[in-house]
């Protein structure tokens, strides 16, 4: 009975150093995710002997249970790190795309603010040209009092001294308001109001503030319809927008 009891002792012994270098084994893989292997397989040996010790005393018929159990931990700590490495990892790549993310939306709106930067900048360049040649066509421009007066003008000379008194670039839109009121005809009557000339002044006697040759000289009736413009809608263009909304000016 005692040797049957000895054998029974080392066989539990024996299965104890094998459980214990099981679970030493744990404790390294588990010391290494911590950063102190050393460390961490020293202590799980300390235990494995004191768990040794133990064992050998446990009874043969509950020694099953004991192996059952030491697996159970094995796998509970290795699925334990194998959950903190994922959960790393999957911080680290979440911590990536937030970053490039941010730094997508940073450049789209870099490139946002460049194009309408770019936009403005040609924009104003573009009124300042127009402001320039508008500019030089006036300065290009005659007065009235520079043109010889004729006994009569035919409609192709009254629209030349047009062209040579308003810039160029406003010269259709007074064209096109003159046509309109007057036809060309420089001594053209309303004869509901009593309007006068190309531009249909009311009364006629305005044009005199040019000159007193208003009722038989186109330049002078010209240089007030061109004046008029300018003082009442900003240019001739604005007036002809005010004439076709209104159908008069």
């Amino acid at each position: 009975m005692l040797e049957g009891n000895r054998v029974s002792r080392i066989s539990v012994r024996g299965f104890a150093v094998a459980s214990a270098t099981a679970v030493t084994t744990v404790g390294a893989v588990v010391g290494v995710a911590s950063g102190d292997p050393q460390s961490s397989g020293d202590n799980n040996f300390e235990a494995a002997a004191a768990d040794t010790t133990l064992l050998a005393e446990i009874p043969v018929g509950q020694q099953a249970k004991v192996a059952t159990a030491s697996l159970t931990q094995q796998a509970d700590t290795q699925a334990a790190v194998a959950d903190e490495a994922a959960k790393k990892s999957a911080e680290e790549s979440a911590r990536l795309k937030a970053a490039n993310d941010a730094k997508a939306k940073k450049q789209a709106a870099d490139e946002a603010k460049e194009a309408e930067e770019k936009a403005a900048k040609a924009e104003k360049e573009a009124k300042e040209r127009e402001s320039q040649e508008e500019t030089a066509s006036r300065s290009a421009s005659r007065d009235s009092s520079s043109f010889e007066q004729q006994s009569s003008y035919t409609v192709d000379q009254v629209k030349a001294i047009a062209r040579q008194i308003i810039p160029s670039g406003q010269f259709q839109c007074f064209s096109n308001i003159v046509q309109h009121e007057s036809t060309w005809n420089y001594k053209a009557v309303n004869p509901s109001s009593g309007a006068y000339g190309l531009v249909q002044s009311y009364p006629g006697s305005k044009m005199s503030s040019v000159a007193d040759d208003w009722r038989t000289n186109p330049a002078t009736q010209i240089q007030w319809g061109l004046n008029y413009m300018n003082e009442r809608y900003g240019s001739p263009c604005e007036a002809w927008d005010f004439w076709q909304a209104n159908r008069s000016y």
